[in-house]
This record gives C-alpha cells, structure tokens and sequence, in this order.
C-alpha cells in the first residue's frame, strides 16, 4: 500500500529504479518506488540492505558515507538530473548541474550588495575595531545555523551571554535580527537546490510560531531575569541532546522522509510545536527549529536530513516575524545591537547558505553529533559562568530531568506510531 512517498536506502551511491541504473550522483539516496512511506535506510554494502559482510570499511569510504552522503532531493529535482538532456540550452544546464554553487552566490550577492553600499556611504568601518569579536563569532554562528536544526542563536546567546557578558536582551535580539538575514539566505539556498523539506511542518509550525513568539514577547520575557534565560536556554536542549542519542543509538532504525500518514491530530501536534517553540525564541532567540526537529526526529521518525533544512526554513520566517515585533511594534532594540548586526552580516550571508549545503551532504548521525557537542558546551559553560544559587540549580535540575523524562516520552510514543505504520503495511 503506498502511504504517499517513497523508501530510502543506499546503494553504492546510485539511484535505481525496478533494477534500472537512472542517476549516477555520488551518494545520492536512492528511491524505491512501491515501498512504504518514504523509508530511508542506513547505508550498506550488501544487497537488499541486509548485511552480510564482516569487512571493515576502509577509512575514506567512511569519510565519504558520514560526510558526503549525498543530498537527499525532492522528486523533481530527481527526476530533471536524470533526464538532463544534453541538447538542452547552455544555460538550462548550468541552472541544473551547477545549482548548488549559484544557489550560495544568489543570497550572498544580494546582500553583500546593500552592505557595501551602506558601509560605503555612511563609512561605518570603524565599528570592526572594538566589535570584531561579533564577527569572528558570526562565523562559527552562521555556519551551524546553516548545518544543524540549532539556530545561530544557540551559538550567539550563549556566547554572547556567557562568554562576552553581553544582556540577555541585547543577545536575543542580535540572535533575531541575524538570523533573519542569515536564515533567510539560507533558505533560499535550500529552495534553490531543491532540497527534500517537511512542509507540513513548516506551515502549522509557523502558524503556532507565530502566536508563540509574539506572546513570549509581550508576557512572558518581561518576566524573567537574565541567569534564568541563560540556564532554561542550555538546560532544555541539552535535555533534547540527550534524548536524540538515545534515539540514535539505534544505527539502522527506519526513518521517513517525510511525516507518515499526516492526519488532522498531527497538524495540531505541530500547531503546538510552534507556539512553545516561538516563546523559547522570544527570550533566547531559538527555539522553534528545535522544537520542530525534536518532533520531527523524535515522534514522527523524520529523517534528520530533512528535519535539519525544514528547521532552517522555519527560524527563516520566525526571526522575520520576531525582527518585526521586536524592531516596529515594541521599538525596544538597542542601538549597540545594530552595529552588531552591521559587523555581522557580509559574514552570515555567507556563512549560513554554505553551512546549509555542508549540512545536506552531511550524514545525519554526524548532524546529531553536533547537536550534543553544542547542547553539552553550552551547558558547562553556564555552570562555570553564570552566578547561580540554590533555588536556580534546583530549577535547573528540574527542566533537566523533566526534559529526560518528556523527551524519553515522545520517543517511545514514536515508537508505538511506527509499530502502528508497519502493522498497517502488513495488514495491506
């Protein structure tokens, strides 16, 4: 029975189609029409992804399974490398075979292009000489955003805040404001290259973003102190760190590319998903990717190389939105966090497209890897930093625990859906 998408699994990186050999892309996942639900399968050697050989794999092919898997495309795009017809115009052909490389030079262009101009006409070099270090992180922020499902928040306000003991205010902010230029650039890379996206997510996850960030904003960060962003920041998604490698330590669990069997009550779910992922963003200027990808990885069996771009769309559009409340209808920006964004960007508009495209070819045990090195820094960075006490730890341990346990949760609730799938392809 089909259940609207397509089985994934490896083979030597070919695509093949009822036996025919039908793309050569190097380690392109392969797709295997007449399987249920959009199936990806770890890479293996052997035939019918049953392994049988005892070989170790030498160390370069293992270099290129974790990190240069290959893309994993939407169907046209699939379906347009395979058919390249080499009559086609000059043109046409770059468009397709060179896709990845305009889609990094489109975004950064544009932006490079009124950066230069305003730093030109207004000659504001001088904010690089006491502000450098804003950009030196932007380039390590960018690129992660670009990479994983955590946002250049997760790097800059635990940086920002922790290390450079900048307010937790202006950090969100900036981690708003910058992503809303870098998320946005690379997400045009990932329409570009026609990566393979969750768009049930990003509709309802925007939707309950949308309503989540904006109350965050106006209710509930006027509420907290600063030492209790920065440890409810590190201390909930080091949790989700947590959670996604229990899960991960099973190698060769089925995934789907995309939400199997969606259904009015998953909508909701993800409806959900946003609105509490938009009010983590109102006060650490992350949140909704995580959330969408916690789901996404942990209850709907997602894929990680598609949880990853579609958390990248989502921020895309929630920092826009919190950039705008936070900018024209609150009008509570600070100016320093202006010349941040202004020593950052001509970094970011580079930085985030380029980590999106490493991220795509990257397998997805190597992006949840970088997931917990972040999430587990980040959190002994806060211990050794911020100036906590009794009541703060205990808070601490308890987000903590409550995370292990609701994390743990969703994952077995994953497990009990994924049973109920396979019992319905058996039944069919």
């Amino acid at each position: 029975m089909e259940t609207g998408g397509s089985s994934i699994v490896s083979n030597g990186g070919h695509m093949v189609k009822d036996g025919d050999l039908i793309s050569t892309l190097p380690l392109a996942p392969t797709i295997i029409p007449g399987t249920d639900s959009n199936t990806v399968v770890e890479d293996c050697p052997c035939q019918e992804n049953i392994c049988t050989c005892k070989k170790r794999r030498p160390v370069c092919q293992c270099l290129k399974k974790y990190f240069w898997e290959g893309q994993t495309l939407n169907k046209s795009h699939q379906k347009a490398i395979a058919n390249l017809d080499p009559n086609f115009p000059w043109w046409k052909r770059i468009l397709i075979t060179h896709r990845r490389s305009i889609g990094l030079i489109i975004p950064a262009l544009v932006y490079h292009f009124f950066w230069w101009a305003y730093f030109i006409k207004f000659n504001t070099w001088e904010l690089f000489v006491d502000k450098y270090f804003i950009s030196i992180m932007a380039i390590f922020g960018s690129t992660v955003a670009g990479m994983t499902s955590e946002g250049g928040g997760a790097v800059a306000f635990p940086v920002m805040t922790l290390a450079f003991k900048i307010k937790p205010s202006v950090a969100r902010d900036f981690s708003l404001l910058i992503q809303s230029c870098g998320m946005t650039a690379a997400a045009f890379t990932i329409f570009w290259m026609k990566v393979q996206l969750e768009w049930n997510s990003i509709i309802y996850c925007t939707l309950g973003g949308l309503f989540g960030i904006i109350f965050g904003l106006e209710f509930i960060d006027p509420h907290l102190t600063p030492p209790q962003k920065k440890i409810g920041f590190v201390s909930i998604w080091f949790s989700f760190a947590f959670a996604l490698f229990l899960l991960n330590r099973y190698k060769n669990r089925r995934t789907f590319t995309s939400i199997p069997g969606f259904t009015p009550g998953k909508a909701m779910v993800l409806f959900i998903t946003g609105v509490f992922g938009g009010i983590f963003t109102s006060f650490a200027g992350s949140g909704v990717d995580i959330c969408s990808f916690s789901v996404l990885t942990l209850l709907f069996r997602v894929s990680e190389k598609t949880a990853t771009p579609t958390s990248v769309i989502l921020m895309a559009i929630n920092t826009v939105i919190g950039s705008y409340w936070r900018a024209v209808m609150m009008n509570t920006v600070e100016p320093i966090t202006w010349d941040y964004l202004a020593v950052s960007i001509p970094i970011v508009a580079i930085g985030a497209p380029m980590g999106s495209l490493i991220g795509t070819h990257f397998h997805r045990q190597v992006l949840a890897a970088l997931i917990y090195i972040l999430d587990t820094v980040a959190l002994i960075s806060a211990y050794a930093i911020v100036k906590t006490n009794a009541v703060l730890i205990g808070v601490s341990v308890g987000i903590i625990l409550f995370g292990f346990a609701f994390f743990f949760g969703v994952t077995k609730l994953g497990e009990w859906l994924l049973k109920k799938i396979e019992a319905r392809e058996l039944d069919a």
